[in-house]
């Protein structure tokens, strides 16, 4: 259902930076990145889902969309809580703590973090409870 994600960055060297690590933890890896724009996903996969981080098409500041956010998948409660302990050391900030959300079903666990430009990320996981 969904082809790509992007979200806007005031600094793309600091957004790969933030990124690259992340990405790499769930298995993708950048597949593009010029001045304007990096992507995370699969290269050997066209038409697999991407991540974009860039500078905003309409040359304005970019800018935080009031009730946004990306949900990346991911396999275990213990890589997400990996993944949230990267993003807070690469200048993340906290947005909810990795745990168990029983409100959105047995066994659903996420962290919420928002990136250096204030886009807001979730590290998710529907069957959280066996560990990887």
């Amino acid at each position: 259902m969904i082809g790509y994600t992007m979200v806007g960055t005031t600094d793309l060297k600091r957004a790969e930076r933030f990124y690259d690590p992340l990405m790499t933890l769930i298995g993708q890896e950048r597949c593009y990145c010029d001045e304007q724009v990096s992507s995370w996903g699969r290269k050997d996969d066209d038409k697999a889902p991407r991540f974009f981080a860039c500078y905003p098409f309409d040359t304005r500041p970019a800018s935080v969309g009031n009730g946004a956010m990306t949900a990346f998948l991911v396999e275990s409660a213990g890589l997400i809580d990996r993944l949230f302990e990267i993003a807070m050391e690469r200048g993340g900030s906290e947005e909810g703590k990795p745990g168990f959300r029983p409100q959105y079903g047995d066994g659903f666990y996420a962290a919420y973090v928002r990136d250096p430009d204030g886009n807001k990320l979730a590290f998710v996981g529907y069957d959280a409870r066996t560990e990887t």
